[in-house]
């Protein structure tokens, strides 16, 4: 089975597109970015750990909510899992995968990120 592509979302944001700076960003911690709006909006969100960044489809595999209630509150109070506000599940924050909760086994959608010049950018 082929893990879906951010690329298939409408208002997916192109490779290149920069975010924010790193520092712009706790350590560890999360920030979600919106694009676009209405059918063609795209929800995503980064997390760092320390120089590190991943970037994700901000969408829960079992109930295809946002996974955040409150913005850029992504990960647990430890800071070492992701976690969805609708259900409990719990992700790695490196690849993404469910854990526990009603989706585990399933990922999450990643986007490509990258640090260039201290700017979290779209990689590819």
């Amino acid at each position: 089975m082929t893990m879906p592509s951010y690329r298939d979302r409408p208002g997916a944001p192109a490779p290149g597109t920069r975010l924010c700076a790193l520092n712009e960003i706790r350590e560890p911690g999360a920030r979600g970015f919106l694009f676009g709006e209405g059918t063609a909006r795209f929800d995503m969100f980064i997390v760092r750990q320390g120089d590190d960044v991943v970037g994700y489809v901000n969408e829960c595999p079992h109930a295809f909510t946002p996974l955040e209630t409150w913005a850029d509150k992504f990960l647990t109070l430890a800071e070492d899992e992701i976690i969805c506000s609708t259900h409990g599940a719990l992700f790695r924050i490196e690849d993404g995968l469910c854990t526990s909760g009603p989706c585990t086994g399933k990922r999450l959608i990643p986007v490509p990120v990258a640090v260039k010049d201290g700017m979290v950018i779209i990689s590819g």
